[in-house]
C-alpha cells in the first residue's frame, strides 16, 4: 500500500505545499489540489455531516406528483354497476379536506372514479369532459361505456411519457343494459372485470370483494345479489378499510348506475 502510494504521489506536481492533480485541456494546464491521508480526519469522517448546514450540503429534490390519498371502489351487476369512493383528501399525515368527491359522472349512465394526485385528477376530468362534448357534438348522442372505456385509456396513454399519477376506475352500464366496470393501470391498459379497486385502500378492498362479490372460495350457492345488498356490502368494506388505512376515511359517496340513470348516497366513516 505505501509502495502505491508513494508510486502516485511521484506522479503529482508539486504547488505550493499541497499535492496536486496535473488537469490537461486545450485551454492551458491547469493543476487540483489533492488531500491523501492514510488517517483519516474529521473533515472526512461521515459522522461530522452536518446534513447541509454548514460543511457538507446535500441534494434537495423536487417531485410534480403528490399522493392524495382515497380510495375508489366498482362493481358490476346484472343490470346495475355500483360505485364508491371516500371524500377524504390528505397529504402525507395532514388531512386537508373531509368532503373532496373521488367521483365524476361522464354521462348519465357512466362515472369515473379516481385516486392519486387531485391536481392530475382535475386535469384528467377536464380532458375527457371536452372530447365527450366534442362527442356529443359530432355524433349527437352520448358516448356509451365501452366507448368511454375506450376513450379513457387512449387519454391515458397519450401522456405514458408523463402519466397522469391518477389510478382510475369506470363504470358504467353498455347499451344491452348490463353493468359494466373496467380497471386501469396509469398508462391506459385496461380491463372489463366483475369488481375493481384503486387507491390506498386497494389491498384490503380487494379479497373481501374477490369473495363476496365473485364467490371465490366458496362452497355455498352462487346467486345474483340486488344493488341494495350491493351497497351495504359496500359500505362494510368501506368502514374495514376506513380502520386500517389513515387515508380513506370520513364518508364514503356511492353511485348506483342503472338504465334509468344514477342514484348517490353518503354513509359516514370515522373522522380521525
Amino acid at each position: 500500500m505505501a509502495h502505491f502510494q508513494s508510486a502516485r504521489q511521484s506522479k503529482m506536481q508539486k504547488g505550493n505545499g499541497p499535492t496536486c492533480l496535473p488537469v490537461h485541456s486545450s485551454e492551458g494546464d491547469s493543476s487540483i489540489p489533492v488531500h491523501l491521508s492514510e488517517h483519516p480526519t474529521s473533515e472526512d469522517d461521515n459522522s461530522f455531516i452536518d446534513h447541509g448546514v454548514t460543511q457538507a450540503p446535500y441534494e434537495r429534490s423536487f417531485s410534480p406528483y403528490d399522493f392524495n390519498g382515497g380510495t375508489t371502489l366498482a362493481i358490476a351487476g346484472p343490470d346495475y354497476a355500483v360505485i364508491a369512493a371516500d371524500t377524504r383528501l390528505s397529504s402525507g399525515y395532514e388531512i386537508l379536506s373531509r368532503n373532496v368527491t373521488k367521483l365524476h359522472a361522464l354521462t348519465d349512465h357512466c362515472v369515473l372514479g379516481s385516486a392519486g394526485c387531485k391536481t392530475d385528477i382535475d386535469q384528467l376530468r377536464s380532458v375527457l369532459d371536452i372530447n365527450m362534448k366534442v362527442y356529443h357534438h359530432n355524433h349527437r348522442k352520448p358516448m356509451t361505456a365501452p366507448s368511454v372505456a375506450q376513450m379513457l385509456g387512449n387519454t391515458l396513454y397519450y401522456r405514458r411519457f408523463f402519466p397522469y399519477y391518477a389510478f382510475n376506475v369506470l363504470a358504467g352500464v353498455d347499451k344491452e343494459g348490463k353493468g359494466a366496470v373496467y380497471s386501469y393501470d396509469a398508462i391506459g391498459s385496461f380491463e372489463r372485470t366483475p369488481i375493481t379497486a384503486t387507491g390506498s385502500g386497494q389491498n384490503f378492498l380487494v379479497p373481501l370483494m374477490d369473495n363476496l362479490i365473485k364467490h371465490q372460495n366458496r362452497s355455498d350457492e352462487n346467486r345474483e345479489l340486488p344493488h341494495e345488498e350491493v351497497v351495504e356490502i359496500v359500505k362494510d368494506a368501506f368502514v374495514t378499510a376506513g380502520e386500517r388505512d389513515i387515508y380513506t376515511g370520513d364518508n364514503v359517496e356511492i353511485m348506483v348506475i342503472t338504465k334509468d340513470g344514477i342514484a348517490t348516497q353518503n354513509f359516514s366513516l370515522k373522522a380521525d
